[in-house]
């Protein structure tokens, strides 16, 4: 496919063959940022965009997390088919909230979660999160900087629910609330800046997180999940990205997911001592570590030069199913 709209920024074309093995231009999608009823153009439409993405924030956020929480103490806790039903149906919850929620307060379906692309643009994200976290650590195994050791078979049901939920939950409130949002109120740069700042940022109360933990995070996975939301216009290959990327961490190579055990794993990583944190990632696992700074930020360099080439950071369309 012919990339459409503006020249891409110096450097982005001799990098954008590396990774376009999927070829994700195909699934371009002009971004709705919603252009009816409460964002609808007018004064203060920035005012009202940021009031109306803390709304959706918390919305979502308590609505899904809490029905993943009280069926997950209701369901047997032995039971990790139980469980993961638990985390699927709170992850359903939320977008289906979400749906609502847009189609009332915004006057449109909502586009970025619509069904037709699910599985291609979900299963291509599971691909591209799995081979970034092994190129991450393949890197570290080639420079001594981790010990992997295999543990033979785990339950999966486990880390299989906390990869759903993550994915699904996080990548609707902060990509398809957050990043649309303010995109809405001041334009793309603030957008992924903010977003990015607020994602990684986010991650501080977790376990043995750092300020470095956090920079990085806001660097490697809020541009770049930022970016495949931009280039597609839909939230899936995000999802996919986030959820494999932390399931290959926590449960294919056992390592810690942003400070915390993701559940029974098939191996287990750590970090050799007499290396600094910020090169490892140290207690608080991989994602904080230089190498994977350096694999995602540089993905998503590339896929936001695809979206910038594709037109997607022009005037978003004004299209949409009004009621």
């Amino acid at each position: 496919m012919r990339a459409r709209g503006a020249s891409p920024p110096p450097g982005f074309c001799h990098l954008e063959p590396r990774i376009t093995m999927i070829d994700m231009t195909r699934w371009v999608h002009p971004l709705q940022l919603g252009e009816r009823r409460l964002l609808h153009p007018g004064p203060l439409r920035w005012l009202r965009a940021i009031g109306w993405a803390l709304g959706l924030f918390f919305l979502v956020a308590l609505t899904s997390m809490t029905t993943a929480e009280v069926l997950g103490k209701a369901l047997p806790k032995t039971s990790g088919a139980a469980q993961l039903a638990a985390h699927i149906v709170g992850a359903l919850v939320g977008l289906g909230v979400y749906a609502v929620a847009v189609r009332l307060a915004e006057g449109r379906w909502p586009s970025e979660i619509a069904w037709r692309p699910l599985l291609p643009q979900l299963g291509a994200g599971l691909l591209i999160g799995a081979a970034m976290f092994g190129a991450v650590m393949a890197v570290m195994a080639a420079f001594g900087l981790y010990e992997i050791r295999g543990l033979g078979a785990a339950p999966a049901w486990i880390a299989v629910g906390k990869a759903i939920q993550s994915g699904v939950v996080e990548e609707i409130m902060i990509r398809a609330v957050l990043l649309r949002l303010i995109w809405r109120a001041f334009g793309p740069w603030a957008a992924f800046a903010l977003s990015a700042a607020l994602f990684g940022f986010g991650h501080l109360p977790n376990p043995n997180a750092t300020v470095f933990a956090a920079v990085a995070i806001a660097l490697e996975a809020g541009i770049m999940l930022g970016a495949f939301y931009a280039l597609t216009g839909r939230v899936w290959m995000s999802i996919g990205v986030h959820a494999a990327w932390n399931f290959t961490q926590g449960y294919l190579f056992g390592a810690a997911v942003s400070g915390g055990d993701f559940g029974p794993a098939i191996a287990s990583s750590s970090a050799r001592p007499g290396f600094p944190e910020w090169l490892t990632g140290g207690a608080f696992g991989p994602e904080a570590s230089l190498p994977a700074l350096v694999v995602c930020t540089a993905v998503g360099v590339v896929v936001t030069g695809m979206a910038w080439r594709a037109g997607q950071f022009k005037t978003p369309t004004t299209q949409g199913l009004a009621l």
